[in-house]
């Protein structure tokens, strides 16, 4: 699977000719002299490599992840936080509370709303 630009972003490449693109050379030996064009380029080219290496990893890796069965078909690939589970008290004099039973008394916010007189 390549990666490509929408092509919005490359309409401009459309009007682009041969002059066009002599003055973008032209203007590029300019600014960079004769002597750092061969450098510019090889960075340049490296910079390409590099990109299309890590492209292809992330790639690679994707198709490898999609091919691997779960390591525990039966268990959850998610597990949930600590604090998101009732706690239980577990002992033997500790009986499980009633499920039916109405909570107790649930405390509002102060009176005066955190805000000090």
């Amino acid at each position: 699977m390549a990666l490509r630009a929408p092509p919005a972003i490359l309409a401009f490449l459309d009007s682009l000719g041969g002059p066009e693109l002599m003055l973008i050379l032209v203007v590029i030996l300019i600014f960079f002299g004769g002597e750092k064009l061969p450098e510019l380029a090889r960075g340049m080219g490296k910079a390409m490599r590099e990109f299309k290496k890590a492209a292809s990893d992330v790639e690679q890796e994707f198709k490898r992840a999609m091919d691997e069965p779960p390591a525990n078909p039966g268990q959850p690939a998610i597990k949930p936080a600590p604090g998101a589970l009732p706690h239980m008290p577990a002992g033997p004099g500790v009986a499980p509370a009633d499920p039916a039973a109405p909570p107790g008394p649930v405390q509002g916010p102060p009176a005066d709303h955190g805000i000090e007189a």
